[in-house]
């Protein structure tokens, strides 16, 4: 039986144009449909037909909420998603929150148990990355002895034709910031690896990039078999995303970005498609399938809120 979705998206930046985009076609693909409302902090700022031509209904935030949804998906400025959530609440089935669920992590457990009590999932793409899931599926962990992790890229690149001074990303009153924005890290290497139960950070502004946020984070981990490295950055010149895990018999390098797995030792190399919308559209099927009881929700809010106070090197 084909089903009608009533969905909202809050804000539309470039992951929420991602996230409808792959929506639409995932419902399509299903012969379902679906009706979609935009809240909009202003209406000053024309949609790209693009946008307009999948979105039904343009509300301003600040407006009462229309009608109930099937699922909402909170892709506004990270300092901004605990109020809509909390406005939002009584009047939708499912939450998918852009990463990371808030601006901090000091949010009573009343309000987390209250988002929890409906299907709120915090986004965390790369676990659907093949190379990450490769390393999954594969590696033996009681063999690791320790990770190395790097995610480098330069701000001012993030976001063609935009001001990099003017994004969220570049200020720390709207959840900005290396530690927060790169959750993504300590959320794969969690999923895999385990959580530590120790954790060093250093986390700061120290390049001349003009923001006020945190541009540098650094850590070191361990657990109750090995240990991690982690190093995120705003300023790296040329992107890296690469893993580098070390065991007993040999050391894989996982380049998540060219999508390749090489085992230094052996010499064997693994190709894999890393085509980015192709993990993010997995994700969203994932998502659909948890609001559909199909499978359960992997990282809800209380696990989004473990990971931000990891980047604070809280355990």
């Amino acid at each position: 039986m084909f089903k009608h979705y009533n969905i909202a998206f809050v804000g539309m930046g470039s992951i929420g144009k991602r996230h409808l985009g792959n929506v639409c076609e995932l419902i399509k693909s299903q012969y379902d449909t679906c009706t979609i409302d935009l809240y909009r902090n202003s209406m000053s700022q024309a949609l790209p037909p693009e946008v307009t031509a999948l979105v039904s209904n343009q509300y301003l935030c600040r407006e009462p909420i229309q009608k109930d949804y099937d699922m909402v998906f909170i892709t506004n400025p990270t300092s901004m998603h605990l109020e809509t959530t909390l406005k939002f609440r009584p009047y939708t089935k499912a939450f998918f929150i852009e990463k990371p669920v808030f601006a901090s992590f000091e949010v009573s457990e009343d309000v987390i148990a209250k988002l929890d009590e409906i299907p709120s999932y915090v986004a965390c793409p790369l676990r659907y990355n093949p190379v990450l899931q490769y390393v999954k599926q594969n590696i033996d962990i009681q063999k690791v002895v320790s990770v190395r992790a790097i995610s480098s890229s330069y701000l001012p690149d993030w976001r063609p034709g935009q001001d990099y001074r003017q994004t969220y990303s570049a200020h720390a009153d709207l959840g900005g910031g290396v530690d927060s924005d790169l959750i993504h890290e300590w959320d794969y290497l969690t999923w895999i690896f385990g959580m530590p139960t120790a954790c060093f950070g250093v986390v700061g502004k120290y390049s001349n990039l003009e923001i006020d946020s945190n541009d540098t984070a650094l850590y070191v981990a361990k657990n109750d078999h090995m240990s991690f490295e982690l190093h995120l950055d705003y300023f790296g010149r040329k992107t890296q995303r690469i893993l580098d895990i070390f065991t007993y018999d040999d050391t894989i390098q996982c380049d998540i970005i060219a999508g390749t797995a090489t085992y230094l030792k052996e010499g064997l190399t693994l190709d894999f498609n890393s085509e980015r919308n192709a993990f993010q559209m997995a994700e969203i099927k994932h998502f659909f399938d948890i609001t559909e009881d199909r499978c359960t929700n992997d990282s809800n809010v209380s696990h989004g809120v473990k990971m931000l106070k990891l980047t604070k090197s809280i355990i």
